[in-house]
């Protein structure tokens, strides 16, 4: 049937869109996308403002489960995706719009504020950010660089970068990954 994305914009239950909350109504399946950004409050709280239950979509359902969990039941269900921000920030969202095309399923995107946009409250102006990078958490063990040349790039053009941080939400351990085994 259709898979909704929708954007639930940068704080808390009240930042959805009108059209972003009669979707979640009309909608038979609901999951929240709970890695790549937090929102200000809980899941309990947004169950009770939008009179649905969610699932929360963590990394594990969303890379590899989403197959069975997200888009079989969009196929003949009404399934909405909500992401904290806008639904196109990510490549992960991204990668699940694909997925769902590639597999004749229908997809609206309902869009929202995002840091991207939230940039411009600096007093930046948006049209001097060059390419926007991620920072990885690091631990002892790892300490990437790749973000380094996209950041020395933009500030050798004269442009600002958004560094977007890691957060660590519910991550596997990768010891026991390379014993085979999925712990978190």
């Amino acid at each position: 049937m259709v898979l909704y994305m929708v954007g639930l914009g940068l704080g808390d239950e009240d930042d959805i869109t009108v059209k972003g909350l009669k979707v979640v109504k009309d909608c038979d399946v609901v999951f929240l996308e709970a890695y790549t950004s937090v929102l200000g409050v809980d899941k309990e709280r947004l169950e009770q403002v939008y009179g649905k239950s969610i699932t929360i979509a963590d990394r594990d359902l969303v890379e590899q489960q989403a197959e069975d969990l997200i888009l079989e039941p969009a196929v003949d269900k009404k399934v909405a995706f909500l992401v904290v921000g806008d639904p196109v920030c990510a490549t992960t969202h991204t990668d699940l719009w694909l997925r769902a095309r590639q597999r004749n399923i229908k997809v609206q995107v309902i869009h929202n504020a995002s840091i991207m946009g939230a940039a411009g409250a600096t007093g930046l102006q948006l049209y001097n950010f060059g390419q926007t990078v991620s920072i990885p958490f690091f631990n002892e063990n790892w300490r990437p660089t790749s973000f380094y040349p996209k950041i020395k790039y933009n500030r050798e053009g004269g442009m600002h970068t958004l560094c977007l941080l890691d957060i660590k939400v519910k991550e596997p351990d990768f010891q026991a990954m390379m014993k085979g085994k999925t712990l978190y």
